[in-house]
């Protein structure tokens, strides 16, 4: 079995009601979504386009896997949540996002789950080979010291591990919401402070500071970390803890430069 990445040339999320006439025309198994509007400032502006990605294109996916009984794995996040919350978020947790980007993709979600799909909610995703916090912050202490804010925590999850424990789950046949993250929590601070040590760098170039500091459009949950009460029910291991998956993200980032 091999998989069939798509690009937006090949389904554009926008086209809602070709979404079914494009899957329908490939001989799949089953069907992941990895894309998603996720400009969060940008959603505040553009809700309308957020939730039509977020929302209706998740919909008519979930449907078409639906009905062609094909199992449905789509990606979530804690946004969904108003970071009010003093202890790790669960799958049975209230949902309250507090931004239009959290509102579009607690859309998709309600839709997926009605479906009968496997929502893998994660966070503060990281990566080697894309554009993330992580990178940014190594490449600007490279030019700069930086400011970055201590006031929000959530759970740094890294692409990869997320990726083998979200496959593992669709192939045991999981339905249902999943929070999938790294162990452990940080502050945005504190985990720049680490990334910095990670890459040999002095992590005096960072400095603490607040969100009011920086008022953006949309707010953020000022808690967002996240821990499932599924995983012994589903059979699946616990991801390692962030800061032992970190050092592997650093690295290829360092490489790339």
């Amino acid at each position: 079995m091999r998989a069939v990445p798509l690009t937006r040339k090949d389904l554009d999320l926008t086209d809602v009601k070709a979404i079914p006439v494009v899957l329908a025309s490939l001989a799949v198994h089953g069907l992941i979504n990895c894309a998603a509007y996720t400009d969060v400032e940008g959603a505040e502006e553009n809700e309308d386009l957020a939730t039509t990605i977020n929302g209706a294109a998740v919909r008519a996916m979930a449907e078409w896997a639906a009905d062609g009984d094909h199992p449905f794995l789509t990606f979530s996040t804690d946004y969904v949540f108003d970071g009010e919350a003093s202890r790790p978020y669960t799958e049975s947790s209230p949902t309250s996002p507090i931004n239009a980007y959290g509102r579009s993709k607690r859309e998709g979600e309600l839709a997926a789950l009605a479906a009968g799909a496997l929502v893998a909610r994660t966070s503060w995703l990281l990566s080697g080979s894309h554009p993330n916090f992580v990178a940014t912050v190594i490449r600007t202490a490279r030019e700069r010291p930086i400011n970055v804010v201590s006031d929000q925590v959530g759970s740094p999850s890294i692409a990869d591990d997320v990726a083998a424990t979200s496959l593992e789950a669709m192939g045991r046949e999981v339905t249902g919401l999943l929070h999938v993250t790294n162990q452990g929590s940080a502050s945005w601070f504190e985990l720049a402070h680490r990334a910095l040590l990670e890459a040999g760098m002095d992590p005096g170039l960072v400095t603490p500071c607040v969100s009011a500091d920086y008022p953006t459009l949309a707010r953020r949950p000022a808690y967002s970390v996240m821990a499932s009460e599924r995983f012994d029910e589903c059979g699946l291991d616990s991801l390692p803890h962030w800061t032992e998956s970190l050092s592997g993200v650093v690295a290829e980032i360092s490489e790339e430069a």
